[in-house]
């Protein structure tokens, strides 16, 4: 290729813009990719990759955990933001061990249903609402048997996932 380095930026741009794209909606797998991402780019300038490699494993391995990414929301059957809070529970290994991926298919859709009819346009600012949400999410996760070893983290990441979704929530837009 004549010109790698505009053909790296190119590709770096557009895997960035897709990874914030999805970001907005999906906080752990926006976080995930974006740190793929930074590791692959910290690789490259300090001379650890070529600007082919990176080329390579851009196309190979960051888009390719796009594409999976895509794959899994037909595969497990859930809609973009029951996926966010599926990727929010599964975040922690034992639960996914314990649980399995149907039980926390489950418990994804009950999440985001909850979340989806207790969304109001000020519920994030409001901390009576927040608690109450709180609780909801809390007692969804005793239900199916959520480990208790990482269930705070799990209820913070639920909620870092419903804020980021919230203004989605209100305005009827997901």
């Amino acid at each position: 290729m004549k010109h790698q380095n505009l053909a790296l930026e190119l590709l770096k741009k557009i895997l960035n813009d897709e990874i914030r794209t999805r970001s907005k909606t999906n906080l752990v797998k926006g976080k995930a990719l974006l740190e793929m991402l930074e590791t692959a780019i910290k690789k490259y300038n300090n001379g650890l990759l070529t600007t082919a490699e990176i080329i390579q494993f851009l196309v190979d391995e960051v888009a390719k955990k796009i594409r999976e990414h895509d794959e899994r929301e037909k595969k497990l059957n859930l809609s973009k933001e029951e996926l966010a809070f599926y990727d929010a529970l599964a975040e922690n290994k034992s639960a996914v061990e314990v649980l399995g991926d149907e039980k926390l298919r489950i418990i994804a859709i009950e999440v985001a249903e909850k979340v989806k009819a207790n969304a109001t346009i000020d519920w994030t600012i409001r901390e009576s609402a927040r608690a109450k949400l709180m609780v909801l999410v809390k007692r969804t996760l005793t239900k199916y048997g959520y480990p208790p070893d990482m269930q705070q983290k799990a209820i913070d990441t639920v909620l870092k996932q419903a804020e980021l979704l919230a203004d989605y929530f209100v305005s009827g837009e997901i």
